[in-house]
């Protein structure tokens, strides 16, 4: 298969309405060719384009942060001697600066299929701020990895965020390309916004629903995401940054891991199977130590689980529903501990709101782990009702 950036190397006639134009590329570290080679440097090497700039999301066009809101500053580009602007910096909306150097801005990020992964609150601000500069934005698609299921609450009214661009669910089943689509569409943009689709996608197909295993390189998108299983669990380890407990960074398996010094593992996995075992299916639940080197925990030996999505003896790809196998662990932990000081309170992507429900999109889940006599029906039927209208609504972005 092909990704969008393969085809416009490989196909000058996609290339042509580029001619004579100004262009900046805004990609990361995973931003590669099929022969690895960063976007910037391929483009520039083509020869027959003027690329006049390049911008770097959060963690940087190279990959330079490894923690989260850690800013990026701007530079000059030491090969190529152009300008790099970060949209994780100073500022997060494209600048009249930034704007001012090019003409079309290509987009070439490789998303997780997240709704709290900010590189789609990036495109969105990038192509509102097309709309009102009068610029182009090309997306040169890219595989949605965890392929087209949908979970997770849609995001609330006056919750937007860095980390919720709009009333998605928390897995959305979107590429960048068709979610640049739906932008355009809900925000009513007048702007020209095209996708340069990939060829031989299929995200329905084993081994992996969505990425192309075997065929295509995985390259960190951002650094605690080192492989596929982490994207397959990151629409609910990702809840794990607005607790007390560890997501497992500092740990070779970051966003893959959940645990804290004081757990009672055992306990915690049997009061799970007792309240939703229908929750637990399609992965594995391995107890197991680790000790973070650094962020939560540090130092410090804590007891957890890992969940294992790799084999296909056991990894069911409908029936996984990690938005709420961690919810179910938030609830089976105030089961057992009730006074368990569970919601961590910081300013979250500098919002003064607490990071659970910034996160979620809501206070509602909070809400839920919080009410005793909450039960996981009750969840269940707001998430089924949002998630039925979202899988309507995405329908005509869909270009796969």
């Amino acid at each position: 298969m092909n990704f969008g950036i393969d085809r416009l190397l490989a196909e000058p006639q996609l290339r042509k309405p580029l001619a004579g134009r100004r262009v900046a590329l805004l990609a990361h570290p995973a931003s590669v060719t099929r022969d690895l080679t960063h976007s910037l440097d391929a483009l520039v090497g083509l020869g027959d384009l003027r690329v006049s700039a390049a911008v770097g999301p959060q963690h940087g066009l190279r990959g330079d942060k490894q923690d989260n809101m850690v800013e990026s500053p701007d530079f000059v580009d030491p090969l190529h001697g152009i300008p790099v602007f970060s949209l994780y910096g100073k500022v997060r909306r494209p600048t009249a600066e930034m704007l001012d150097a090019s003409d079309v801005w290509l987009v070439d990020l490789q998303d997780l299929g997240c709704r709290i992964y900010t590189f789609i609150t990036t495109l969105r601000y990038v192509i509102e701020a097309a709309a009102r500069h009068h610029k182009s934005v090309w997306v040169l698609d890219r595989p949605n990895p965890v392929g087209r299921p949908i979970e997770g609450l849609a995001l609330r009214a006056g919750w937007e965020s860095f980390v919720g661009a709009g009333p998605l669910p928390m897995r959305h089943g979107l590429t960048l390309g068709e979610l640049a689509r739906w932008f355009v569409s809900t925000l009513h943009l007048d702007v020209d916004c095209q996708v340069v689709p990939m060829s031989g996608w299929a995200p329905l197909a084993a081994p992996g629903h969505g990425w192309p295993l075997g065929d295509r390189t995985w390259v960190n998108p951002s650094p605690n995401a080192p492989n596929l299983w982490m994207a397959r669990c990151y629409p609910g380890s990702v809840m794990l940054e607005g607790t007390t407990l560890s997501e497992g960074r500092g740990t070779t398996r970051p966003l893959e891991l959940l645990g804290a010094p004081d757990l009672d593992v055992t306990a915690l996995l049997r009061q799970m199977q007792s309240l939703a075992p229908q929750w637990l299916r399609g992965c594995r639940l391995r107890p197991c130590w680790f000790e973070p080197t650094f962020h939560k925990h540090a130092g410090k030996l804590c007891a957890g689980f890992q969940v294992h999505v790799e084999d296909p003896a056991y990894y069911d790809h409908e029936a996984f529903r990690p938005w709420r196998l961690f919810a179910l662990a938030f609830k089976a932990l105030r089961r057992l501990r009730p006074d368990y000081p569970l919601w961590r309170d910081f300013p979250y992507e500098y919002e003064q709101r607490l990071a659970i429900d910034v996160i979620n999109g809501s206070e509602l889940l909070r809400q839920w782990v919080d009410d005793p006599a909450a039960t996981p029906a009750d969840l269940d039927a707001l998430a089924s009702t949002d998630e039925a209208a979202w899988r309507s609504a995405r329908q005509a972005s869909l270009l796969y």
